[in-house]
């Protein structure tokens, strides 16, 4: 009896324990956060930037765990069903805005399965193409397209993926029809174009800048609004005509749904006292990321992602896009 009385007594003190204090607790042991996609892409680049910094900031190792595959689907529901303590976070990108429309159906709700934790960054795509391709500017690709119609190949980081959107895209804009080369990833899909393993390919800038000042690529163009001021001499594809391509990409944080809004509270002020740290911003900046300083607030970037929803929903439906 004294000992079913002390059980009790054990569970009401818990129950009665304030929220704020699990989350200043919080982590009393490891971190894992999940990325989609293979190491060298551009999640795998932010995870591994932020784990650290994270580790020394709360005391508890963050650990990148590389889940790629199924167009992202294996890593978000491996995300989806863990517990919602805080100790397993994701590294989402535009393919989590894009799956929704893309796909019949998801083993997971994407609006209800996940808590938005930060954005981390942001990078136009470029458009590139191997240097033994003649075209010098994305019009001269449109008369090669035209004149091999199916036979100039594009690979990107999967079906599913913001630059595989964005090739889409440029091809319903041109009027061209091009041979898509899916890959596990946004690495896997760089490295094909420059090995010659295919003549083009949307991607980010943090995987390809280095190589197209090495001369192991040539951009052709950019997407969004304005120059990337690294690339000065390169137009936006709205400067070449083709301003239906509206593709771009973003990197997030989220959680499972669930977890207590102190402890988002608590890696969303983390995250972004450690995108504002001198030396992150310089490794972002080298990296050639954008975004993801502003200090959004984790419901600040819940917004964000219902506006790209939106926009990715257009995109696909005006692209036709389909997973092979």
């Amino acid at each position: 009896m004294r000992g079913s009385v002390i059980a009790a007594a054990a569970c009401l003190a818990a129950a009665m324990v304030p929220a704020g204090a699990e989350a200043q607790s919080y982590p009393v042991r490891p971190v894992r956060i999940i990325v989609a996609y293979a190491p060298g892409g551009g999640s795998d680049l932010l995870a591994r930037l932020v784990a650290p910094r994270l580790t020394q900031e709360f005391g508890q190792q963050f650990i990148v765990d590389n889940r790629p595959g199924g167009n992202t689907l294996i890593a978000m529901q491996l995300l989806a069903n863990a517990p919602a303590d805080g100790y397993t976070l994701g590294v989402i990108d535009t393919a989590f805005v894009i799956n929704p429309p893309l796909m019949d159906k998801l083993p997971y709700d994407s609006a209800r399965a996940f808590a938005p934790v930060a954005l981390l960054a942001t990078s136009p795509f470029v458009l590139v193409v191997h240097p033994a391709v003649a075209a010098k500017n994305a019009a001269e690709l449109v008369v090669l397209a035209k004149a091999k119609p199916g036979q100039i190949t594009f690979s990107s980081a999967g079906p599913g993926t913001g630059t595989r959107i964005a090739s889409d895209q440029f091809r319903k804009a041109a009027g061209i029809e091009i041979l898509q080369v899916p890959y596990k990833g946004g690495a896997p899909s760089a490295a094909a174009l420059v090995g010659g393993e295919v003549n083009a390919s949307f991607a980010t800038l943090p995987l390809m800048f280095t190589q197209i000042k090495a001369g192991r690529a040539r951009a052709l163009a950019v997407t969004g609004t304005r120059r990337y001021a690294q690339l000065p001499d390169v137009p936006t594809l709205a400067e070449a005509g083709n301003r239906e391509v509206t593709a771009s990409g973003f990197w997030g944080m989220v959680a499972p749904a669930g977890v207590p809004p102190a402890i988002v509270a608590r890696l969303n002020q983390a995250m972004t006292r450690t995108l504002q740290t001198p030396e992150v911003r310089e490794s972002l900046a080298q990296m050639h990321f954008e975004g993801g300083l502003s200090g959004m607030t984790a419901a600040e970037f819940g917004g964000f992602l219902k506006a790209e929803l939106a926009r990715w929903e257009k995109a696909v439906r005006e692209t036709g896009a389909k997973l092979e």
